[in-house]
Formats: C-alpha cells, structure tokens, sequence
C-alpha cells in the first residue's frame, strides 16, 4: 500500500474520530514510516496460528511501515464482557459475535466503518445488517456460519436416527458412545425453547422480554420445554459438556454425536472419520410430541477499539483481517463459513459438509439471537441445573419465572 493513500485514510480516520459519536477519541495515527505502530489484537484461542499468519501477510504489504502487533486470546462469545471492563485497556481489533453489537456501540466503544462500500458490497446482507446499528456501519464481518448443528458419526448414529434425540441417544448407548451438547449456556440452550416458538427480545434499555415462562404461539409450556432437557440430561448416554469444551470432548473418542458448530468440524472429522456427517438438530420429546430443536444464529465480525491510539491503522488491519483473500484463508484452514459472496459462493464452500449443516439449520429453524447483557448469567445457571437434571427437583416454573425476571432488568 502506498504511503499517499494511507494518510489519506488515516487523515479520514482522524477528522470521523473527532466528530462522530460520544466517547470517541481523536486519532494519533501517523503515517510515517519511521514510527513503529503498536497494536493489539484478540482473536479466540483456536484462531491463534490463522490470525497471526494474515497479520503477517498484512504486515508484508505495507512493509514500509514498521508494525508491532501483538495477539491476545478472547473468544468472540466473551469479548464485549471483557472490553466493558476497560475499554482504553482492550484490544485495538477484536473479533465478537453479532449479539454484541448492541451493547458494544451503548458504550461508545465501536468505531464506525470509513469504507463502507466495500464491506457493504463484499458481504451477504444479512452480515452487513447484522453489523449495522440505526443506520451506522461499526464491524466488518468475516464469517456467517456462527450457528450449531449436529455432528454424528454413522457408524453409531444411522441417517434416520439423526433426526431424533431419542434414537440418537439410543444408538449411542447400545455402541458405548456418549452424545453430547452444550446446556450451561444461554446461547445453546436457547434452541430448545426457540424450535418450540418461544421468544427472546432486546429492548431499548438493554433489557430483555422474553416468555419462556409462559405458553407459546404453538400452545407448548414453558416447563414442557424445561422438562424435555431434563429428560436429554437424565438420559445414560448425555453428555454435559462445558461451553468452551467441545473440542477437547470430542478428541477423547467417547462421542457418537455432538451438538456444535463449525468451528469444531476439523476435531470432528479426526474423531469420526469416515463415518463424519452433519446435519440438522434433531427433534426432542416435549409435552407429548416431537419438537423440532432451534437454534440460536449469528454472524462473527471484527471490531476496532474507538479508544485505540492508532485507530486508522486499526482499521486498515480489521478491513484486512476480514477481506476476500482472508475468509477464504479462513475457509480453507479452519473451515469457517465465509461471509463475503464471492467466497461463499466457491464450490468448495457449497461442498462442505459442515457449512451446508449449519446453512440448513438456519434456514431451518435458526433465530438470530438479540438479547441484553442481564440474560446470560441466568440462562447459564438455569441451563446448568437442566444439565444436571435438575438434582434439587425444584419447580420448574419457578425457574423459568427467575430467569425472565431476571432478564428483564435493565442494563447498567
């Protein structure tokens, strides 16, 4: 990149930072070659090796200036809690998940995208909307398959078995296998009462309404809902497994199916090997009746800090991280489903098994997830005690009650 069209930029950045939005600092950004631009950048743990390769790609084609760029590990799913703590102290460039947004710009920490006609032009709508907050562009997203689905090895687990947790669980407890899923997690859990036509949604004053407690548009109970992953905890075969820890569950080989994402469709290919497919998730007995599971959908993106003192360059670094060239690096090395449309639109990515599960279950039954920041800590707790079955057997209304009363409060 030339030096001319980088001051450009940078002086773009500058005059955006001065004036828009509360909160937002002035730019320090030279482009001098002779100084040495520090940043920092978070990416999640499995993305370590990736991130640091296209940092040094980008560092090659601006190689006269001089960059000290450092990565930290954050996964997206707890980036916007950590960068609340401290804002001036996070990371200039951080990847996150969709249902960040929100309350990541309510604080001012989001700087606004300068090119936004070609992160407009360059990626599926969905993604760019789910980027955009009243009208503003702040994130430049890199990958539209943030979603879970099911893994199943078939020589434990038939095609037509997979479409049930009941047979799933059936098969894996008559091979000595386990099926797993995540339910201490109010991202995961959130599936059960989505497929059955319940609700969650964010309000202005980052609270969240939400009628789990109740009965849905399709006349099924709440606690129908609660005692049907009650039933999957208590079944021999389930395997609880810590958010976070699904890919070290599935290495193990004890797993004849698990619920997770692309993001582990490497591990699983390893541990089922040829008998690795993906597909939709399953029904789940609930109140008598077969209920198709939902899930909870998203697009991943990356942010750049308002407070960074190198905030052009930063957004230089988030533009390259999340160009063409790099979501198909992405896809190629850790199979994560591209937002941009020319690399979506590859044979390679339509061919994918993972991606084509995780596209179906959207299509099928996923719901982009909008909550506030006041409903995940009770919707972990409460998948947590579904998880363990419920060993207090306390009333399950009582439990959806705390949760919605508790998601409802209002963001500080």
């Amino acid at each position: 990149m030339k030096k001319k069209i980088v001051s450009v930029l940078l002086c773009m950045a500058m005059i955006t930072t001065a004036t828009v939005g509360c909160g937002k600092k002035e730019s320090n950004d030279s482009a001098a070659g002779g100084e040495t631009i520090k940043l920092k950048v978070w990416a999640a743990e499995e993305d370590q090796d990736l991130t640091k390769e296209l940092i040094s790609k980008f560092e090659e084609e601006n190689k006269d200036q001089k960059f000290d760029i450092t990565v930290g590990v954050e996964s997206e799913s707890t980036a916007k809690d950590t960068i609340l703590v401290d804002p001036e102290a996070a990371a200039d460039v951080f990847a996150f998940a969709s249902d960040q947004i929100t309350d990541l710009v309510n604080a001012n920490v989001l700087q606004e995208v300068q090119d936004k006609d070609t992160v407009t032009n360059g990626n599926v709508e969905g993604s760019v909307e789910a980027a955009t907050v009243d009208g503003t562009l702040y994130a430049y997203p890199f990958a539209a398959d943030n979603g879970y689905f099911l893994y199943y090895d078939k020589n434990v687990v038939s095609d037509e078995d997979a479409k049930s947790w009941d047979s799933i669980l059936a098969d894996c407890e008559a091979a000595g296998k386990k099926a797993g899923m995540v339910f201490a997690s109010g991202w995961y859990a959130a599936g059960f009462f989505y497929g059955a036509g319940f609700t969650t949604e964010l309000n202005d004053d980052g609270s969240t309404t939400m009628d789990w407690n109740k009965t849905s548009s399709t006349g099924i109970k709440g606690t129908d809902v609660a005692q049907g992953m009650i039933d999957i905890a208590q079944n021999p075969a389930f395997l609880p497994i810590t958010d976070g820890d699904s890919t070290n569950q599935i290495a193990t080989g004890s797993l004849g199916a698990v619920v997770s994402g692309t993001w582990d469709s490497t591990a699983v290919q390893e541990a089922f090997g040829d008998g690795y497919a993906a597909t939709v998730l399953p029904t789940f007995t609930c109140g008598g009746q077969q209920i198709q599971q939902g899930s909870a959908a998203g697009y991943k993106m990356m942010g750049v800090n308002a407070n960074s003192k190198q905030v052009g360059w930063a957004m230089e670094l988030a533009k390259y991280l999340t160009n063409e060239e790099s979501q198909k690096t992405r896809f190629e090395k850790r199979e994560i489903g591209p937002s941009n449309i020319k690399v979506s639109e590859s044979d390679e990515v339509k061919n994918n098994i993972a991606l084509a599960a995780v596209t179906a279950q959207n299509d099928k039954a996923g719901v982009v997830q909008m909550v506030g920041s006041n409903y995940w800590d009770p919707a972990k707790s409460f998948g947590e005690i579904m998880a363990q079955g419920n060993p207090d057997n306390e009333d399950l209304q009582s439990l959806l009650d705390n949760l919605v009363e508790a998601a409802s409060q209002a963001s500080n």
